[in-house]
């Protein structure tokens, strides 16, 4: 695992399939500018960002294409389980062709 670097921002991007069995797993994650470049890519492609310095710094230090640490189970659960429900009420809200 990468050392922390709690003065430098730091953005994570997530991946996860609930059917796989697996835990989430990260794509990308980086600090500073790299930091700045996983959110832009985020922006662009109309990804959800959330916001949490003490999340992001403890999963920025997890390697690219590892499942996340049991110990950020909890908190990535309740973050998924949030952003299922979002998009759900929005689904209900947007009539699709």
């Amino acid at each position: 695992m990468k050392k922390a670097q709690p003065d430098r921002k730091a953005a994570v991007a997530l991946s996860y399939d609930p059917l796989s069995g697996q835990a989430p797993k990260v794509l990308a994650s980086g600090y500073g500018v790299l930091a700045e470049k996983i959110l832009e890519i985020a922006s662009e492609h109309h990804i959800h960002v959330h916001r949490d310095d003490t999340l992001s710094q403890l999963l920025a230090r997890v390697p690219a294409g590892t499942e996340i640490p049991e110990e950020a189970y909890q908190l990535v659960a309740e973050l998924l389980a949030f952003l299922y429900q979002t998009d759900q009420r929005l689904a209900k809200k947007v009539k699709r062709p």
